[in-house]
């Protein structure tokens, strides 16, 4: 009945059986006028009188009937990770209908009571210990004030709670979206309360919301927090708090993303230590008086993801935060689970970062907590029965499918070419883009993820301690190179790292800029590293026995390449993964070298949507070109999230299909693509540019509409810098090339913006007046535009404008038409400013601008505020 059992079943295999006599009935069919379902309950004590010798009644439902009120007040049993059954399982106890449920503060005599519930539960001694607490000084050492209740039916303890007051809640305030929620201002600091321990017997389970409410209305709390702490933490505070049965009725808080500030810039006027401290991350839920007064929505729909993408991670993220809807059967399919379950270590990061996640993200996310994960690669779609078969051929049912695998490096395939006749590239005659199908030799990593590069780093820390043999990296993208840079920093000599880099499959280099090109071959040269250009894999071990490779041959354009090899780590060309292919293929889904989808992102199945680098358009949209891996993997899967939820939230409207002439046009997202990773030389790196047809350099710079770039440093001083201000004056590429590490984040924040809200950006870089953008974007003027909610901000002052000030004025948006309307017009700026001051907009943006800046003052205390001076 709760997820322990089930938890303990899959640590040990072992599923139990019932051996004792029959103890439940079943309710097969049910049926009330909507006018009167709030009473359903009121059938239940009749039932039981049926069945006097029975305590428990279940209904099983279906997984896409809505949660009616008579299963809201029962206890959803919690299906085995090996369950295939159709419906849903819902249980009622008998003394469910007792109506003296009581919350109460707790007293020494009910220790007993408490040990008798909390015997089972694994962190049973950490709970007794803070009822001891409470008992005896009703402070923690600490000095924190400590409160227990305990919830009692018929004199016989069901439910123990233990809070203490929240003491970090400007550090919550800042770090967490709870204004999401509550009106700050409008709660005292003592009302904010921390839940330790929450346990309540699942036969109560429905009164969770009552015991909830008691205690605050007991504790003078307005406020509860509860933090999740992710698995592989060590800090004290991840065991100080039991795994509480009230999440389901909590809220999952957003975290927010923070400035990175220039404390030693700033001085006394850095933020409080609260805000800017860097602790330990944790996932946030919350409840408070209102929210108890809120139902959740129900979804059992078996909604299935495939992948661990940074699209499948963006879709996730958006369906669990969204605050009234309560999704129970998501399932994620990985070949290695969730990411984020180790502690972020640069030691074996060797792979690029897209900036969309990382290992504090997922932290701070706790996706664990919601999404059910089944380890292994699917291997077959039964569109008929409505399941995909994974690895050891175990079948996970779905109702909504959501295809997100992308593409990934895919194993090399020798050639098999005679080198000792010299062939070049041209005369190969097999395909060097063929699948491998051989055994994968012992020494030959591919990475695809975290999972892959640890165990790449513990094979070199175990095999590489003095040895003496060479490292062959095998591709020619970015994480190539930030592969040979976490190489050189694990103490492996140059000289023993050799990268061999396949043709190019476009004339696009992975840089896309000639300056960050020559500084990172010139780095490769001083370490020592070898490179070889356009090298085709030809034999491993002379064409023997690939268990363990000692030799690997290369052809090129000119004469074959052969290298002793001790280790060889492969970043060839990415690809669909073969099985994935296989699966989708076999299912009569439509493959056109990619998965196809239109633009709401389905496939030819109703049932079944995909998103990311795996798929491509229909050639009816006759845009080739374009695909999602033109864009932002985190934005695409925001926005297929948007696309699914309309069919599970009733707030929102139905899903209404565009119509026929819309349909082919094709989506275009407007985040930024970014990349960024550390490369040979020290070098960190950053490139976010507006999503586009890969095109060289050279070919945008020669188009009368480019823009103009701005550019301070270079690759020789370690502090490159450039930004590519379009022909609307709106930054549209950023690349950072600098040996001393710089906040990305706060970099990311410049894109989209107009120069002129930089600080006037292009007009005192052709003054002179910048030599540094590093410096420069640490001065303290453009920290607002760092902040989370700057874009909330822009967004009420285009409201503002849109707006007339005065029946007798015109909006800012009229103004503009008009002033574009008017062809003679000689200087059409001075024109708009003119009759922007004359329709007097400047004082309520200059007070939109203050308030919005004393607002979030605890994040922005170096700006002044009037009265200040």
């Amino acid at each position: 009945m709760h997820r322990g059992s089930s938890e303990k079943s899959k640590r040990t295999g072992i599923t139990p059986v019932y051996k004792g006599a029959l103890n439940a009935f079943c309710i097969q069919l049910f049926a009330i006028d909507e006018k009167y379902e709030m009473r359903s309950l009121d059938f239940l004590p009749y039932v039981f009188k049926l069945y006097p010798d029975r305590d428990l009644c279940i209904i099983t439902v279906p997984h896409l009937v809505p949660e009616f009120p008579l299963l809201q007040r029962c206890v959803r049993a919690i299906p085995f990770h090996t369950s295939t059954l159709s419906q849903e399982l819902y249980i009622f106890h008998r003394s469910g209908l007792l109506k003296s449920f009581t919350v109460r503060q707790a007293k020494s005599s009910d220790k007993p009571g408490v040990e008798s519930l909390i015997k089972e539960l694994d962190m049973h001694e950490t709970i007794l210990e803070d009822f001891e607490i409470f008992n005896q000084t009703r402070r923690d050492p600490d000095g924190t004030p400590v409160q227990a209740f305990v919830a009692e039916v018929l004199h016989q303890i069901v439910g123990i709670a233990i809070i203490r007051n929240e003491e970090d809640i400007t550090y919550i305030r800042s770090h967490y979206n709870i204004e999401d929620f509550i009106y700050f201002s409008h709660h005292r600091q003592e009302e904010h309360g921390q839940i330790f321990h929450f346990v309540l017997n699942p036969i109560f389970q429905h009164n969770t919301k009552h015991f909830l409410k008691e205690i605050l209305r007991l504790s003078d709390k307005s406020c509860l927090y509860y933090p999740v702490y992710p698995s592989y933490e060590l800090d004290k505070n991840a065991f100080a708090h039991s795994l509480t049965s009230a999440l389901n009725y909590m809220v999952p808080v957003r975290p927010r993303r923070q400035i990175v500030y220039p404390l030693e810039e700033l001085g006394i006027n850095a933020p409080a230590r609260q805000v800017a401290k860097d602790q330990v991350k944790y996932a946030l839920y919350h409840i408070n008086r209102k929210l108890t007064l809120e139902p959740k929505v129900t979804i059992n729909a078996r909604i299935v993801v495939v992948g661990a993408s940074d699209t499948g991670m963006s879709y996730l993220e958006m369906l669990v935060f969204c605050p009234h809807l309560r999704f129970n059967n998501i399932t994620l399919i990985s070949t290695h689970g969730l990411p984020g379950i180790h502690s972020d270590s640069e030691n074996w990061k060797f792979l690029s970062t897209s900036h969309c996640y990382n290992d504090k993200d997922f932290a701070l996310l706790s996706l664990r907590s919601w999404v059910n994960v089944v380890v292994g690669k699917m291997k077959e779609i039964d569109r008929a029965a409505k399941h995909v078969v994974v690895s050891e051929g175990r079948k996970v049912p779905y109702d909504h499918l959501i295809l997100c695998t992308g593409q990934q490096y895919q194993m090399p395939c020798p050639t098999g070419a005679d080198i000792s006749t010299l062939l070049t590239n041209r005369e190969l005659s097999v395909s060097p883009d063929q699948r491998y199908t051989g055994p994968v030799p012992s020494n030959v990593f591919t990475l695809n993820d975290d999972e892959d590069c640890l165990e790449t780093y513990n094979w070199l820390q175990e095999n590489w301690a003095h040895a003496e043999g060479n490292v062959i990296v095998y591709g020619n993208t970015i994480d190539a190179y930030t592969t040979v840079e976490t190489l050189l920093s694990l103490g492996i000599s140059g000289c023993y790292i050799h990268l061999a880099e396949p043709p190019l499959n476009s004339n696009v280099t992975c840089f896309n800029n000639f300056a960050v090109e020559t500084a990172v071959q010139a780095a490769l040269a001083a370490a020592g590293v070898t490179v070889y250009h356009n090298c085709i894999l030809a034999q491993w071990n002379g064409g023997n026995n690939p268990e363990h490779i000692t030799a690997v041959c290369f052809t090129t354009d000119t004469k074959p390449v052969q290298l002793q090899c001790s280790v060889f780590i492969n970043l060839y060309k990415k690809g669909i993964d073969y099985d994935a292919f296989k699966a989708m293929n076999d299912a009569c889904l439509v493959y056109d070298g990619r998965l196809v989808i239109d633009t709401t992102f389905h496939t030819n199945d109703s049932a079944i949507r995909a998103a990311g680098t795996l798929t491509k358009f229909p050639r009816r949209y006759h845009a080739d070109q374009w695909s999602h891996s033109n864009f932002n993997s985190k934005e695409v899967g925001f926005h297929l999230a948007t696309a699914m939820l309309p069919l599970f939230d009733p707030i929102l409207h139905s899903v209404v299909d565009p119509p026929e002439d819309l349909d082919r046009l094709i989506p275009m997202y407007t985040g930024a693509k970014v990349r960024g990773g550390k490369l040979p030389g020290g070098y960190h790196y950053l490139h976010a540019a507006k999503p586009r047809i890969p095109i060289p350099l050279a070919a945008q710079m020669d188009h009368s509409n480019y823009g103009r770039d701005i550019i301070t440093g270079s690759v020789k001083t370690g502090n490159y810098f450039k930004l590519h201000v379009n022909q609307y004056s709106k930054v549209e590429t950023i690349t950072c090339l600098s040996q001393e590490s710089f906040p990305a984040s706060n970099y990311l924040c410049l894109y989209g913006e107009n120069e002129q809200l930089l600080n006037k950006l292009c007009d005192r870089f052709d003054e002179g007046l910048i030599l540094d953008m590093y410096s420069f974007f640490k001065e303290t003027w453009c920290l607002a535009i760092y902040h989370d909610r700057f874009i909330d901000f822009k967004n009420e002052v285009h409201q503002i404008m849109a707006i007339r000030q005065d029946p007798d004025s015109f909006s800012v948006t009229e103004i503009i038409q008009q002033v574009v309307e008017e062809e003679g017009s000689e200087d059409p700026k001075e024109t708009l400013k003119m009759k922007y001051e004359e329709c007097n907009y400047r004082n309520p943006v200059e007070r939109y601008v203050l308030n919005y800046l004393k607002y979030n003052r605890y994040h922005l205390p170096m700006y002044a505020q009037p009265g200040l001076l």
